[in-house]
């Protein structure tokens, strides 16, 4: 007998209830994004502080996105059949001891290990949501809803850089970068009693036993650390290990092992953890492909631009970062734009966004290696504003396109394999912008001017991040097509 999900069912809430509800969920993912981008800008004040190696600051940043992966889907699932606001406060209690954890290292693998912990933290209450928001709202509300709450997430991604560098400045380079943690506890205590005050249970109770398929999470847990492994160990340094790229074939069967398990478990009426039937949806198919290598390109670009300025020309981390705010404040708008387009105009608005990005690339290079380097920080910030206007058009529209036709009592595993794929595109996107950045510089030091490697560098580094825009926007022409001639059919 095949089973069924678990007899659950969306609480009647009045709008007012439903908006608090929504604004407490954003909260808490501005506070773990805001987090994973201001720790970026800290990592020379950790080097200096502790007396780190480039690969023990390169596992504390990597580390967490690969824990942060890993836990995305299984905490989806229980999400799923489970009480999110239960989920959210063990996530946020998590984070709140990590972060005194990270604050109070002694030395670099304390920091490690409650990297690690933290990113365990932060997959058990993001995938909680997205879910949330899906089970909140329907039609044209959804559209707005995800259009605030890309808003939202594009200024705590683009204020992190600056705000890490101001706790850096005011802490000093030795100690600073431990305000960036302190920072957390009173925000993730402020964000556990909203939790409790407005989160309100949006299922009734299940007497159903919880259903986590741990076979496919042992096979899923073993296919992700196998993809990203070789990734976060990718530094484009000399001493980089050739011999972890033979990983990528233990991915390649670990993958093929649960996806065979998945559909004899399903098959016998389990729940499988990652139900395949999602991906028959092509518009759910397409959207994840489209976050995943837009996501590989985004955080690479912002990582690229921050050590040109810091390394290349000298900046200080807080100007550096400063930069980027441009980005932050015309993604808030354009997201909300977005957010309101794209339940009339649909898949359009993504593609114009993306183009829209890529120009901003275009119009980063052309600074860094054309101008003077006095003026280069000034044409940076405002390409910036360019970029991300188109930013803000991709990410909420794209995220109202993807889970437009999932069932509802699915919510939270199909934002959470939507996250997975971000997590992983960052960590590979990052790892060949990196190497790209690292070699050129590794290649060409002391054979012409400082000045012109940093431009080299910053140039290949950037070709990366391009090709992935281009791969994003491929596929979102490609849904376009497919959705023109559906509709044309009907």
């Amino acid at each position: 007998m095949t089973s069924s999900a678990p007899t659950t069912a969306i609480i009647p809430l009045s709008n007012a209830r439903k908006w608090q509800a929504f604004w407490v969920c954003v909260a808490v993912a501005a506070l773990t994004i805001l987090d994973l981008t201001k720790v970026n800008v800290a990592l020379p004040s950790i080097e200096t502080g502790l007396g780190a190696g480039s690969t023990e600051v390169q596992l504390i940043v990597s580390g967490f996105v690969l824990t942060f992966g890993l836990t995305l889907v299984p905490m989806g699932r229980l999400g799923d059949q489970r009480s999110r606001r239960t989920l959210f406060v063990v996530g946020l209690a998590l984070y709140t001891l990590t972060s005194i954890l990270c604050a109070l290292a002694p030395n670099a693998l304390v920091l490690l290990v409650a990297r690690l912990l933290q990113g365990v933290a932060a997959g058990i209450q993001m995938p909680q949501v997205l879910g949330t928001a899906q089970e909140l709202f329907q039609g044209k509300e959804r559209g707005r809803a995800f259009g605030l709450f890309g808003a939202t997430i594009g200024i705590a991604t683009a204020f992190g850089p600056t705000i890490g560098g101001l706790l850096i400045a005011l802490g000093g380079e030795t100690d600073g970068w431990r305000l960036i943690f302190w920072m957390n506890v009173p925000l993730c205590l402020i964000a556990i009693a909203l939790v409790l005050w407005l989160l309100p249970d949006t299922r009734t109770r299940s007497a159903r036993k919880v259903q986590l398929d741990p076979v496919g999470l042992l096979l899923f847990g073993l296919t992700v650390l196998s993809l990203m492994w070789p990734f976060l160990f990718t530094t484009g340094s000399p001493d980089d290990d050739p011999a972890r790229w033979w990983l990528l074939l233990a991915f390649a069967a670990f993958l093929t092992l649960f996806l065979l398990w998945e559909r004899r478990y399903e098959g016998r009426g389990g729940q499988p953890l990652i139900p395949l039937k999602l991906f028959r949806i092509s518009s759910y198919r397409n959207g994840t492909v489209i976050q995943t290598t837009y996501f590989t390109a985004l955080p690479a670009l912002f990582l690229l631009t921050t050590l040109y300025l810091q390394f290349g020309l000298g900046l200080e981390p807080v100007f550096a970062g400063m930069v980027s705010i441009g980005f932050a404040l015309a993604s808030a708008i354009a997201s909300w734009v977005g957010g309101n387009l794209v339940t009339r105009f649909g898949r359009p608005v993504v593609v114009f966004g993306v183009v829209g990005v890529l120009i901003s690339v275009v119009g980063l290079v052309t600074a860094a290696v054309f101008s003077a380097p006095a003026l280069t920080p000034y044409l940076m910030a405002a390409v910036m504003i360019v970029g991300g206007f188109g930013g803000g058009l991709v990410i909420a529209p794209n995220q109202t396109l993807t889970l437009a036709e999932i069932p509802v009592k699915q919510g939270g595993v199909a934002g959470s394999v939507g996250q997975l794929g971000q997590r992983i595109g960052t960590a590979v996107g990052t790892a060949v912008a990196l190497s790209l950045f690292y070699a050129t510089i590794n290649r060409e030091q002391g054979t012409v001017d400082d000045l012109v490697v940093y431009h080299d560098a910053y140039l290949f580094g950037m070709l990366s991040v391009a090709a992935f825009l281009m791969l994003a926007l491929i596929v979102s022409i490609l849904d376009l097509a497919k959705r023109k001639a559906a509709a044309a059919e009907s």
